[in-house]
């Protein structure tokens, strides 16, 4: 987010002493001196995730220019959002398919997402840093008629830099958490400024239209339309494929996973598996890390645990003896999920606000999830109202959750169908969102929100 990286603005005078401009003059100086910074950092990202490593010119607004006449553009800045975007960009396809479509990201595991997904079907780039030379290079490349952005991605420069080429805004799917309005601190007047140039503001529930409307958004730009993520498509090829799997496995063993896990929740993870052994001698964990990073420091302790321990990348699938298996491949996260028991969602053992519950709901798979969840509140409040979901608050408690829902089949059946009930009950985001893009690019003001 903007506030987290430009913390040094916090030093700046009161932006109330600034006219516009100057408080975009500085916002630009702050950015340009922070420059070494944010190289420092794609170096230590890099040594971490080497993706980082590579395609930096990207991130300035360099690159081979693609001669394209006109683009739809669409920003994901990462796997997760990639993931929400794919029904609407899949939309916009079949609906404009003389158009080119563009997708940016910023992490290297978004774009390894978007490559999975679409190939060189689309056009893909690193969305630049929010310098103002940087931005009107890439929209000078790609020439977009609509800027589609993701969630919560406000960039006063790009959005600035948009208005004045007459490029129309759209947030889809938009989400604004507390803590997100909170922490924009000093540069609020700037993002006030950027949200109020946004063409129109899909957003995900009434809670994030009305932050929105606190942060500044005007009231007959905004609309709340849904999740996308409840559009998600489960392939059918799942179902037979888990099924597979399982008999691999072995086809009676207790399995569950423990999906996007973070470093402070890995010791949890595994402490409650081993509390589960002694109930479920054979009971099979898979954990998928939520970064790359973290997948080989992920299998060095689940056997410094003892665990008969396997990966993806080595190893291919579990065997009858493997009691761990770490999935330390990217896009498969999904497939795995279809063919577990249960699945507890990380993210929020820990402060991080908790990621999609909604992949494993649309399977039938009972979700469970720890106190922090204010990523995804609405979601993860309604499978919980509708038991669906299950809230856990330490490695003992999960321990507890799990050996009730592996102890209880009907219990199991009963949470999954309830879970892809409330899936169904509420798709309809991702031709709700279009209808917006559409109306948009005719020159029409879209229907505003109730």
């Amino acid at each position: 987010m903007v506030a987290a990286i430009l913390s040094p603005m916090a030093y700046l005078p009161r932006t109330a002493r600034f006219g516009s401009a100057l408080r975009r003059l500085s916002y630009t100086v702050v950015l340009y001196l922070l420059t070494p910074v944010i190289f420092y950092r794609l170096v230590f990202r890099g040594l971490r995730a080497r993706g980082y490593f590579s395609r930096w010119f990207e991130r300035f607004g360099f690159f081979p220019d693609p001669a394209i006449i006109s683009s739809i553009w669409v920003h994901a800045v990462s796997v997760g959002e990639v993931n929400a975007a794919a029904p609407l960009i899949d939309a916009l396809r079949q609906r404009y398919p003389d158009e080119l479509m563009v997708v940016t990201t910023v992490t290297p595991t978004g774009s390894d997402r978007v490559r999975q997904l679409w190939g060189e079907e689309v056009f893909h780039v690193y969305l630049p840093y929010d310098l103002p030379g940087a931005v009107r290079r890439f929209l000078i490349r790609v020439r977009p008629r609509i800027a589609v952005i993701m969630e919560t991605e406000i960039w006063p420069n790009l959005f600035r830099q948009c208005e004045r080429r007459g490029v129309p805004v759209v947030i889809a799917n938009g989400r604004l958490s507390r803590k997100s309005l909170d922490g924009y601190g000093p540069v609020r007047p700037l993002v006030r400024a950027a949200i109020r140039s946004a063409t129109f503001i899909a957003a995900q529930s009434q809670r994030d239209a009305q932050r929105f409307l606190e942060l500044g958004a005007r009231p007959d730009r905004v609309r709340v339309v849904g999740n996308l993520k409840y559009d998600m498509q489960v392939p059918e090829s799942l179902v037979p494929q888990a099924a597979q799997w399982r008999e691999q496995w072995g086809k009676q063993r207790p399995v569950w996973i423990a999906a996007s896990t973070h470093e402070g929740e890995e010791l949890p993870v595994i402490e409650a598996h081993s509390h589960l052994l002694r109930r479920f001698p054979d009971a099979l964990l898979l954990v998928a890390p939520r970064h790359p990073e973290r997948f080989r420091p992920m299998v060095q302790l689940c056997r410094s645990y003892g665990f008969l321990t396997a990966c993806r990348s080595e190893d291919g699938l579990a065997r009858p003896e493997t009691q761990c298996f770490v999935i330390d491949t990217l896009g498969e996260l999904v497939s795995f999920c279809a063919a577990a028991d249960v699945a507890f969602v990380a993210g929020s053992l820990d402060p991080i606000g908790g990621h999609n519950v909604l992949e494993p709901a649309a399977l039938g798979v009972p979700v469970m999830v720890g106190p922090n969840t204010f990523n995804f509140a609405d979601v993860t409040e309604l499978l919980v109202d509708r038991g669906a979901c299950l809230r856990i608050t330490d490695a003992e408690s999960l321990a507890g959750a799990l050996q009730r829902l592996l102890g209880q089949p009907e219990l199991r059946r009963e949470m999954g169908e309830i879970a892809m009930a409330v899936v169904e009950s509420e798709r309809g985001a991702a031709v709700r969102t279009l209808e917006i893009v559409h109306r948009t690019l005719a020159g029409k003001t879209p229907v505003t929100m109730h």
